[in-house]
């Protein structure tokens, strides 16, 4: 009986880690964000394409 009353007990919370920064450069900032632009672009892009595999 005691095995179960332990058995559904909550877990104790656990304690946060410190989160990191990373510091980076205005450059490789904007080389970041035009590479996400560029990929959500040929996403939309793909999008409108048949599927592969279809029918020759």
């Amino acid at each position: 009986m005691n095995e179960t009353a332990n058995q559904f007990k909550k877990a104790p919370k656990r304690k946060k880690e410190k989160a990191r920064s990373v510091s980076v450069s205005p450059e490789m900032r904007q080389a970041y964000a035009d590479l996400i632009k560029e990929r959500e672009e040929r996403e939309a892009y793909a999008q409108h394409l048949p599927a592969e595999g279809g029918k020759r």
